[in-house]
């Protein structure tokens, strides 16, 4: 009815004009979340944890990308091979294992990889209006790859007019880090009439070698750098000069430009639609991590990078309040997607350039029905059809010659299609007690075509798989008494094999290669949490969450056999085969806790604290801990608040993994880690001071500063590949209208 698309643009703008409260105390029990249905429901009624960081909280903290916005909960760690990347972990799992949503849209791909992915940094926080975190399967409301959670993604909306005048909006920030030599410009600005409104925004980022800090394991340090170059005679001579600024991690730098259009229409009181343009596109940038791997004595790569990561997506929304006898609203969402990426890489003093360059293109379509309460009982439902389209070849470049040569791609011609339904109901038993539960059947198709994959394969060219597979969720949350909230939940979650699964060609470590296996099955996860919450009259609130997950039929990539040997050529060496199989079970088992406090009117206090536990087995039946279940670690904060200026103190930390602790496949990573006294990889733990604030002037005016890292810690956290900014002065000026 028009009373609910009402409510949903009221809750819009409760985010808008709740925000800055949020900065204070932000882990309410009582808020509105979108994440857990795919609909404005009141957090308290969720039986999972859900955090919400709002527009004006992330962009108080400067985040230099999307990633870096993640991180800010103290709830998400971050882990980078490179300065241009940023790989979300949530409760053990991570890349393919959590799930991206843009405005509804799913953003996972089909060659979205085990390995730490980059693609979140494509999301401008600048136009980011809300972020949730579903922890925990969500595959009810998203498909698959919501094992440890989806990150839900908002964009800022175009605003129509209320008085029939036009309504102008917008702002333009500049924006300048000390660590990297940032230079950072951005600016959107809007119209809006009674039923028009338009939204146009673009930031554009540029950012030098990234300069770590000067106290902390020499490791870190790359005592060399590889300048690129030809001898006299023609021939390549690449050299090896040693480092004369051993803080700056050379080369790291890149560059990155961001562009949205959105156009809104509005008909009538109960229809709305909007028409989005999404385009990112970042310059070719080094894979820091590889720079560092050693042969022989000398760096084994003269070049290591990504070309330019591009995304593009058009999206249409519909939406209609007038409602039915099954719905009472709808929404339909439909994109197209365009993923374009590759990997160029030289061995030292090697005339051959090769480079792999893939494009994804992704079709999909949602409609999602909203029945509001009857009874206590709402229900949504709706359907899901997803088409990715892969495309990737593969050359080799005689750089003296510039002659190009075809080599292997690393995918073959593939298709993937994932088709599902889904429906999920609450229930308001009582005041104090409701219970939520869902359903959801998906189907996927993949087909690969590795007649254009550029080598011999010991199968046949044309390859299919398919499966269907139903997850679900059932829990409930009582509020036994005045601020008291306990919840308990389950739910079943899956990932589908797709194209990197199950047709990749590529070196992973030095000496093994890994080949297509066309025999993989998807793999399910089951989920158990239980969560309890107080809040404490208006001065406290905690809120505490237990879970335990079990991945069984893991993709995992264990040694394997192509046309009958366990070694093949690539790359002009002898390496050992490898492939991802359904051959281990997986286990991680962890705690989040959050406070939030305020002290009197103008002081607060926050914390958020993560510990995770994982066990995987490996191909021997021995078990090792899981690579991506974090140490512990998270963020503490207390900050003074009064009128227009915001001053916070804060610290980030992690602890230590020690070598005896550490996954398997780390241990041999000895080139990026720090080395205990036995030369065993070991991650240590580290803390950060930090210190920013804020002032908005009369005007629309406003002027955030950021002082991280002021001990100038040299650190890296768990699992990346680049040390983190050393002592780093972050200063923005924000002009609003």
């Amino acid at each position: 009815m028009k009373n609910t698309f009402v409510a949903l643009l009221s809750v819009q703008l409760f985010f808008s004009a709740s925000a800055q409260e949020s900065l204070e105390y932000h882990h309410r029990l009582h808020d509105f979340v979108f994440s857990a249905s795919r609909w404005c429901q009141d957090n308290e009624s969720q039986p999972v944890k859900i955090t919400r960081l709002s527009f004006e909280e992330s962009n108080a903290f400067n985040p230099q990308t999307a990633a870096d916005m993640l991180g800010l909960t103290g709830e998400v760690f971050i882990q980078k091979s490179q300065y241009g990347g940023g790989s979300p972990m949530i409760r053990g799992f991570a890349t393919n294992r959590l799930l991206y949503s843009i405005d509804g849209v799913r953003m996972n791909s089909a060659i979205f990889r085990a390995g730490n992915l980059q693609n979140v940094i494509s999301l401008d926080p600048f136009t980011i209006g809300n972020t949730e975190l579903f922890f925990g399967p969500g595959a009810v409301s998203y498909g698959s790859d919501a094992i440890g959670g989806a990150m839900v993604f908002s964009t800022i909306q175009p605003c129509l007019s209320k008085n029939g005048k036009p309504v102008a909006f917008g702002s333009a920030t500049v924006r300048t880090a000390t660590a990297s030599n940032e230079l950072t410009a951005h600016v959107h600005a809007g119209v809006g009439w009674k039923r028009w409104a338009l939204l146009t925004s673009f930031t554009a980022s540029s950012f030098d070698d990234l300069e770590q800090g000067l106290h902390g394991p020499e490791e870190y340090i790359m005592p060399y750098i590889v300048i690129p170059g030809f001898a006299a005679d023609g021939k390549v001579e690449d050299r090896v000069v040693a480092n004369g600024d051993k803080r700056r991690q050379t080369p790291s730098g890149y560059s990155q430009h961001n562009f949205l259009q959105k156009v809104r229409y509005a008909p009538g009181a109960a229809w709305n639609l909007e028409y989005a343009f999404h385009f990112s596109e970042t310059s070719e940038y080094s894979r820091y991590d590889r720079h560092q791997r050693m042969r022989d004595g000398l760096p084994r790569y003269a070049e290591w990078n990504y070309g330019p990561q591009k995304w593009i997506m058009n999206h249409l929304r519909v939406e209609y309040a007038g409602g039915g006898a099954v719905y009472d609203s709808l929404r339909i969402d439909l994109a197209l997607q365009r993923f374009e990426e590759s990997r160029i890489s030289r061995d030292l003093n090697k005339p051959t350039r090769e480079t792999q360059s893939e494009k994804v293109d992704a079709w999909s379509a949602n409609i999602d029905f909203l029945k509001n309460p009857i009874a206590g009982l709402s229900i949504s439902y709706g359907a899901e059809y997803v088409q990715n389209n892969v495309r990737s070849k593969g050359v080799a470049t005689d750089i003296t010659t510039d002659v190009d040569e075809p080599m292997a791609a690393r995918y073959p011609k593939a298709e993937w299609y994932s088709a599902a339904l889904f429906a999920q109901a609450g229930w308001h038993v009582t005041n104090r007690l409701n219970v939520a539960a869902g359903v959801r059947y998906n189907y996927y198709l993949i087909e690969n075509d590795f007649s254009t994959a550029g080598y011999d394969i010991p199968f046949a060219p044309r390859q299919s798989a398919s499966a269907g597979s139903v997850s679900g969720n059932v829990g409930l949350n009582w509020r036994p008494a005045s601020g008291w909230l306990f919840r308990v939940n389950y739910a079943r979650g899956f990932r589908a094999p797709n194209v990197d699964d199950m047709g990749k060609l590529f070196d992973s470590v030095d000496g093994y290669v890994t080949v297509p296996n066309p025999s993989l099955k998807p793999e399910y996860a089951d989920n158990v949490e239980i969560g309890i919450a107080k809040r404490f009259g208006s001065f406290l609130t905690a809120d505490v969450t237990a879970y335990y997950t079990r991945l069984d039929n893991a993709i995992v990539r264990r040694d394997y056999t192509f046309d009958g040997s366990p070694t093949m050529e690539y790359g002009g060496e002898e390496c050992k085969v490898q492939a991802l199989q359904n051959a281990a079970v997986a286990n991680v088992w962890g705690v989040q806790a959050n406070v939030d406090a305020r002290f009197a009117k103008w002081f607060y206090a926050n914390a958020s604290l993560n510990w995770q536990r994982g066990r995987e087995e490996l191909d021997n039946g021995d078990t090792s801990p899981s690579r991506h279940a974090a140490p512990l670690f998270g963020r503490v904060a207390v900050g003074y608040k009064c009128d227009r200026l915001t001053v916070e103190a804060f610290t980030a930390f992690q602890a230590e993994r020690s070598a005896d602790d550490m996954p398997e496949e780390e241990k041999g990573k000895t080139e990026f880690y720090a080395l205990d006294k036995e030369g065993n990889a070991y991650s240590p733990g580290w803390i950060t001071l930090n210190l920013r604030a804020s002032y908005r002037f009369a005007g629309g005016l406003s002027l955030n500063a950021t002082f991280e890292n002021l001990t100038d810690r040299r650190y890296r956290p768990y699992s990346c590949g680049i040390s983190a900014p050393g002592r780093n002065m972050t200063v923005s000026v924000t002009y609003a209208l």
